[in-house]
């Protein structure tokens, strides 16, 4: 029974890819569990059978991927990153010679390394050296994200789409497509990002560093001694009256024998002789002298340097889709943050004056925790919530440096050659850095992102529905009857709906979905649809015009104290350079041709 052309079961396709998106839009539903959700409700309906829906999970672009993840996490252990940016920034004199000097490296490791790993680590090292520079950081932060996007692209290990696509395409047609496939054109886009990013200077924004206003602690903490005479001891730090205060909360205290307790429980009791170190609005604690019997210490807290000899600060920022959105830190629902103690908070490049507790945290905030020395806080939930600048594993660089990377090479020139299949050269490569200890099995295991790799599988088995169903025939019908017979149009269009599409999902969702449709209207075209999947390729990681578009991108957002009209106002024009440069470059090596019998 058809209805309006489509089957039963294509309109359930349909109906799930509308909710996908809207979940995804609206939500902060973890992408992996929309993915997985769909995939049940696809075999659950019969309109996947079960081989059909645990397909993804075995797709060998998705082990690759995978496998992938244990060679990054090689070099990342044995310093490589951080040799190539000890030894290729240098000291440009003006911010053009600054631009490129931060932009060929970043998208040269971005092309066989993940983006969102070299961005993370580029983060720290791009604000000291704008700040060694004379240049704001939100001058040089945006150039970094876009470099990283524009280096994935130039190779088919360089970011998921490119792995995701031709592992459909080689399934299509049983045609495998070579490492170094994408390598011209995403130069050649890389090149004229470069050249836009110069010429559009003036569009990049010039905001202050939040971390400014975390240079000196002495404007928001105050350091009190408790009298061995003071009423208070003996009591809770509750009953006394002591741990929330007006104009703030108490930090931490530091005992006669140096022991620290931070965070201070209310049922804590108060001893002579301790210290506490309060945060909050400094002329509102000073009262606590009058109104509880306290007394000045002999020696405050004015500088970070002096505070980081005793306790672990770290900056953050809020990330998108971090649960602290909208919330106060003691009220955010996420686990891990009962250890740890909010300092302050800065937004847009300015300190808020007001109990840091008490301010309803947004994306982009920066704010300053202390913790425990003996607790971490870069891990688990609380990773994926915040952003930290703070990497507590700065790896030695030695002979495992350059083991790591003759591995890498080496995976790179089996595949080229052909003398390999990329899955295999990465598994290769993978049992390699493990067994020159270039990383530890448990470094290798945690490495592995199984969040992206559901995501990526979830991808996969979406657009076998699609396909199957004959959604991707039918909608490419419509491109071609919207557009009329004249492939460069419908090349167009489909290049425009990724390049957007991409700017609000997943650059890996976006692919998966409109494969099928791209491979099958160059098909109705009778055109060979290879040409028409590179420039997919490019289209679908090349969103520019906001900071949710790709993963970088939400990076630097909170360390570059950004708004989201920062990246519309270059980012916009950047979609439109590089859509073209895309056609363009594509027609020029892969003219569109008729497909061979």
């Amino acid at each position: 029974m058809l209805f309006l052309g489509l089957s039963v079961y294509a309109w359930i396709t349909v109906l799930v890819i509308v909710v996908m998106f809207a979940v995804l839009l609206f939500t902060k539903i973890p992408a992996e569990v929309v993915f997985l959700a769909a995939i049940a409700v696809l075999y659950l309906t019969g309109v996947l059978d079960v081989g059909e829906a645990l397909a993804g999970f075995s797709n060998s672009s998705v082990v690759t991927i995978g496998v992938l993840f244990v060679v990054i996490a090689g070099l990342v252990h044995t310093g490589v990153l951080q040799w190539i940016v000890q030894h290729l920034l240098g000291t440009p004199k003006t911010e053009k010679k600054a631009v490129v000097r931060l932009m060929l490296p970043v998208a040269f490791l971005s092309s066989v390394l993940s983006n969102t790993s070299v961005v993370a680590l580029f983060v720290n090292v791009v604000k000291m050296w704008a700040k060694k520079l004379g240049i704001s950081p939100s001058r040089l932060l945006i150039p970094l994200s876009y470099a990283s996007c524009f280096g994935g692209i130039c190779t088919l290990i360089g970011t998921p789409p490119n792995l995701i696509i031709s592992g459909m395409y080689a399934n299509e047609t049983g045609q495998a497509m070579n490492i170094f496939t994408t390598t011209l054109p995403g130069l050649f886009c890389l090149a004229v990002g470069i050249i836009s990013v110069l010429a559009m200077r003036r569009l990049l924004p010039e905001r202050k560093s939040p971390e400014d206003n975390f240079a000196n602690t002495g404007d928001y903490t105050i350091e009190m001694l408790v009298p061995s005479d003071n009423t208070a001891i003996g009591m809770t730090f509750g009953e006394a009256g002591l741990s929330h205060v007006n104009g703030g909360q108490l930090l931490e205290v530091v005992r006669f024998d140096k022991e620290i307790i931070s965070p201070v429980p209310d049922d804590e009791y108060v001893m002579g002789g301790d210290h506490l170190v309060y945060v909050g609005q400094v002329d509102e604690l000073i009262q606590l002298r009058n109104t509880h019997g306290l007394v000045n210490a002999n020696h405050n807290v004015f500088s970070l340097d002096e505070v980081d000899r005793r306790r672990k600060l770290y900056t953050a920022h809020v990330v998108f889709g971090s649960p602290f959105v909208g919330h106060c830190w003691n009220e955010a629902p996420i686990k891990g943050r009962d250890v740890l103690t909010l300092v302050a908070v800065s937004r847009h490049g300015e300190r808020i004056e007001d109990v840091p507790g008490n301010v309803v945290l947004r994306v982009g905030d920066t704010v300053l925790i202390e913790c425990s020395p003996r607790q971490s806080v870069i891990d688990g939930e609380m990773a994926k919530a915040l952003c930290f600048d703070e990497n507590e594993a700065v790896p030695n660089i030695g002979r495992g440096t350059i083991v790591s990377s003759l591995i890498m090479v080496a995976l790179m020139v089996l595949s080229a050659c052909g003398i390999m299949t990329l899955l295999q050269s990465a598994f290769l490569a993978a049992l390699a850095m493990v067994a020159f200890r270039c990383c530890t099995p448990t470094q290798a295991f945690k490495s592995i992102d199984w969040s992206i790799l559901m995501v990526f599988a979830g991808s996969v088995v979406l657009g076998t529905a699609i396909s199957k169903t004959g959604v991707a025939e039918l909608l490419a019908t419509s491109v071609l009857n919207l557009c009329g017979p004249h492939p460069l149009l419908v090349m167009i269009a489909l290049c425009f709906v990724g390049t957007f599409v991409t700017e609000f999902i997943s650059n890996t969702a976006a692919a998966a979905m409109l494969f099928p449709i791209v491979y099958h209207a160059a098909l109705s075209l009778g055109c060979n649809p290879f040409p028409f999947l590179i420039s997919l390729m490019l289209a679908v990681s090349s969103s520019f015009a906001t900071p949710i578009g790709s993963p970088t991108h939400m990076l630097v957002y909170g360390p570059g104290g950004y708004r989201f009209i920062d990246f519309m106002r270059i980012g916009f024009w950047m979609n439109i350079i590089i859509l073209i440069a895309n056609i363009f470059i594509v027609n020029l090596i892969w003219p569109i041709s008729p497909l061979h019998p």
